[in-house]
């Protein structure tokens, strides 16, 4: 079984959402038994997950019945979402039954919980025989690069980060971010594993539907992304009367050092904990924790390895440093290490390519107690609101739909756009904005009089902004 979900009794909660819908390992039990005549050994799945129990069924149920679900956003871009239906060609599409489908050659072959399963017209082909499940590397920008899960990920994590949490039974966790992203699925695992009931919402932070729902299940457990939290302390969230929450828990990002040293200051205050967490998709999600004890006293720090993980940081010939406060690219081992990546259907059949090790392209530091601090990244992506972002990539979306030269660049939370044109600025930001899903307030555009490039043709980023 899957999530330790064959311990849980008939009438136990798995899940509930902000519309009080319910689900049941009685519900979740009797479904599979009738997908299991429908939906077949390891075909490949889209899931357009939204935060809901028809969804969460949808992805416990799939992983059970040994198909492999392709994890992704039901406000995906339908152009977005056509480029990798074209790529990966599901056999079976999951999403809710409210939304009109562009899948207009499926066959609704299930219906349950507000979801329904189509067959499409494209047959089930070869994949490797470990792969469990795959999950997008960017955000909503539409790049066909997937992470491929190996079996085992997911459970390894789930158990882990479970035990470094002292996670139990009576946990009410909110998972208001996405399952198809990693931190999202990673509460949703986590809490699954332990015996807990997941308590979902898509309602939005600002919004009084969003904290109206957590205090009427008294919810214990809240995970943010930094963006998140600085909605949330805008909304004084800090003088709320929410006694019976018991762990903020971070991840999906870097916290400004004055939010990390305010929430621990809060959490100790007023006898919560504050758990800041690193992780990546290639992970699993979290694969980082720093004590709840050490927050006062580590701001900033991502902690040490979950249990069965280990962190070593690498110079640029690839040798370990030992020394403490020396910068150096982490590196991070253990069992919920991923396979590697997919762009396109025949890399499906790929073998395990990271070998249970996965250099994150994040350059940090550890300290002389053993905690690690981030302080940069080699590679071209950005975490907005939590999802990676690739630079690269959303350069590319807007050199296909003007025409025109660009380059992107920028910090986490805020990304410059810069152009030559003046008259397709405001078009610019509309368009990139739309793509991704993200607030415009997240993106400036700035129009220059040309692209700095080298002789070879490469774009010199680090003259943008000089």
């Amino acid at each position: 079984m899957f999530l330790n979900l064959e311990n849980r009794k008939p009438a136990d909660l798995i899940g509930v959402d902000s519309s009080d819908a319910q689900l049941t390992a009685a519900e979740l039990t009797e479904a599979r038994e009738t997908l299991a005549s429908v939906l077949q050994a390891r075909a490949v799945v889209f899931i357009l997950c939204n935060n809901t129990v028809g969804a969460l069924a949808a992805y416990l149920n799939t992983v059970q019945l040994d198909a492999v679900p392709v994890m992704l956003s039901s406000k995906t871009d339908p152009a977005l979402l056509e480029n990798l239906y074209q790529v990966y060609t599901p056999a079976f599409v999951w999403l809710p039954e409210a939304d009109t489908p562009f899948f207009a050659d499926g066959e609704t072959v299930y219906q349950g919980k507000g979801y329904q399963l189509l067959r499409t017209p494209h047959p089930v082909y070869a994949v490797h025989p470990e792969l469990e499940l795959l999950m997008t590397t960017s955000g909503s920008t539409g790049s066909p690069k997937l992470v491929r899960y190996k079996k085992g990920n997911l459970e390894a994590n789930a158990k882990n980060v479970a035990k470094a949490f002292g996670w139990t039974a009576k946990e009410r966790p909110l998972c208001d971010l996405a399952m198809n992203y990693t931190m999202g699925l990673n509460v949703v695992n986590t809490h699954i594993y332990a015996g807990a009931t997941v308590y979902l919402t898509h309602e939005n932070i600002m919004s009084a539907p969003y904290w109206d729902f957590i205090k009427k299940y008294q919810l214990t457990n809240l995970t943010e992304v930094p963006f998140g939290y600085e909605l949330m302390l805008k909304l004084r969230f800090t003088r709320m009367d929410l006694p019976f929450l018991t762990t903020l828990s971070q991840g999906g990002g870097k916290l400004p050092d004055k939010t990390f040293r305010t929430l621990a200051e809060f959490a100790e205050k007023s006898g919560k904990r504050f758990v800041a967490t690193f992780g990546t998709t290639e992970t699993a999600a979290r694969m980082m924790m720093l004590d709840p004890e050490l927050a006062l006293t580590k701001t900033g720090s991502i902690g040490r390895p979950i249990p069965e993980g280990k962190a070593m940081l690498l110079d640029d010939d690839g040798h370990e440093i030992t020394a403490a406060d020396t910068e150096g690219e982490l590196v991070y081992s253990g069992p919920n290490v991923t396979m590697g990546y997919a762009v396109c259907r025949a890399d499906l059949e790929k073998g395990d390519e990271f070998c249970g090790t996965y250099h994150t392209g994040d350059i940090a530091v550890r300290d002389a107690d053993g905690c690690y601090y981030i302080v940069g990244r080699k590679s071209r992506f950005l975490k907005m609101l939590g999802y990676r972002v690739s630079l690269d990539q959303t350069e590319r979306l807007i050199r296909e739909e003007f025409g025109i030269e660009t380059a992107c660049t920028g910090s986490d939370d805020h990304m410059l756009v810069f152009i030559t044109e003046e008259a397709k600025k405001d078009a610019v930001l509309n368009f990139i904005s739309e793509k991704t899903g993200f607030y415009r307030s997240l993106f400036e555009v700035r129009v220059i009089d040309m692209i700095p490039k080298n002789e070879t043709g490469k774009i010199m980023y680090k003259n943008l902004t000089a």
